[in-house]
């Protein structure tokens, strides 16, 4: 397949793009916002020719923050565009960011949106957070000699035998990157069995692991407690997905019998489905508080429901256990390393292809309990419950393992600057 009916088939879907946002709307309202950003049309023109990264989600954004400080205060003389593809990454970038940096919605992959894109914009360089493969945008870009710079790069087994199937098509387009900085050998082999030269690949780790923790939040987490409840027992079972919250619920009934005072901190992934999970609980029969009702638990809450944005390394700092979702359905988990840094123990179900070399250095260290259902969940958290020294040996040995895997972020921002800074200085 070329590049030429790639562009002809989006040409022809793009009508379901527009089905697509309003079908997202019934439950989450921001995608009726913006669409003419999304075909490539911006009232905002940088002064400047900015450095883009673009980041799809609230993951990558939150992976991107500790490398947009850093390009800010090493090269000022060009503001900072950051693209995003989903409401809640923009979310994420207004808050974490706000007006220190530019941000719009990427350009769906159609050629004349990436045209209009790049003509507006006017990038030095493109930084793609994670594995975004665009042709068009990666073809126009080399068309403009703007160096392509794919960062922080994983490919999993299941992703990388989906894009074989394209063959020399993906090859063609892979071979267009300027830089991949692979978070480990194994996404490296992958990513150049698709088509990236091998010279352009560099294995730097994850800069997930240079994660900064303030002062403040221990501060903040410390208050919070309070509004929880002094003494309880509390775990978090984060970013959980449709279909996962049964399985958390199943094992915070065992966990509530076995210890009356335990507290589930419960934040579902989507905000569009922070509603129905609260139905969920209550027709479970749980006592629930919610974030957004401001307002603290008394003895008999069950649940409090994180149902708010940007706020979970603030729920992560005031709990005792972790439970990454993400895994106990088959969606691959998500990042743990949050949760790590604060020396959390951490729980994590059988699916987490998308950690997988994190969740392996985690195992090694004895810092994460797998388990395959809502028994050995119940069971391993309340094993940590009960033993306060297991508990405390278990996060410290998390906390080391992000403490010995710093340093992507000083090896990605010199790649950047060999790739094509040094000759906008």
């Amino acid at each position: 397949m070329s590049r030429y009916i790639y562009s002809a088939i989006l040409y022809l879907l793009s009508p379901l793009f527009i089905v697509y946002l309003l079908w997202r709307s019934r439950r989450a309202p921001a995608y009726r916002e913006r669409w003419a950003e999304r075909f490539g049309f911006y009232e905002l023109k940088p002064e400047q020719q900015p450095i883009w990264i673009h980041a799809v989600s609230v993951g990558e954004a939150q992976a991107a923050v500790s490398l947009i400080e850093k390009l800010r205060e090493r090269y000022p003389e060009h503001p900072v565009l950051i693209t995003t593809t989903t409401p809640t990454g923009s979310a994420r970038v207004r808050e974490t960011l706000g007006d220190a940096v530019m941000h719009v919605y990427a350009p769906y992959d159609l050629p004349f949106a990436v045209t209009r894109f790049l003509n507006r914009m006017q990038p030095i360089m493109a930084i793609i957070m994670e594995t975004e493969i665009w042709p068009n945008t990666f073809h126009h870009c080399a068309q403009r000699n703007i160096p392509v710079i794919l960062a922080n790069a994983r490919m999993s087994a299941r992703s990388a035998a989906g894009y074989r199937k394209l063959g020399k098509f993906m090859q063609g387009v892979m071979s267009r990157i300027d830089v991949v900085a692979a978070q480990s050998q194994d996404d490296a082999a992958r990513l150049i069995g698709l088509g990236v030269r091998p010279g352009h690949m560099h294995i730097i780790g994850s800069v997930k692991f240079d994660v900064h923790v303030p002062a403040s939040l221990k501060e903040q987490a410390a208050v919070l407690r309070r509004d929880w409840g002094v003494g309880r027992s509390i775990w978090i079972a984060a970013s959980t997905r449709q279909g996962e919250e049964e399985y958390v619920l199943d094992a915070y009934a065992h966990v509530k019998h076995a210890q009356p005072d335990a507290l589930l901190v419960l934040v579902p992934r989507h905000p569009e489905r922070f509603a129905s999970v609260a139905n969920l609980c209550e027709k479970r029969g749980f006592n629930l508080v919610r974030r957004s009702e401001h307002r603290g638990c008394d003895a008999d809450t069950d649940i409090y429901l994180g149902d708010s944005m940007g706020e979970l390394p603030l729920f992560y700092a005031a709990s005792d256990i972790a439970f990454i979702g993400g895994t106990l359905v088959p969606a691959g988990g998500q990042n743990p390393i949050e949760a790590a840094a604060l020396g959390l123990p951490i729980v994590i179900g059988p699916s987490f292809y998308n950690f997988t070399d994190i969740g392996r250095m985690l195992r090694e260290s004895d810092a994460v309990c797998v388990v395959k259902d809502s028994e050995q969940l119940a069971a391993s958290v309340l094993d940590c419950f009960r033993n306060p020294n297991l508990r405390h040996q278990r996060g410290e040995n998390a906390r080391g393992v992000v403490e010995r895997n710093r340093g992507a972020l000083d090896k990605l921002l010199k790649l950047i600057d060999d790739c094509g800074m040094k000759r906008h200085r």
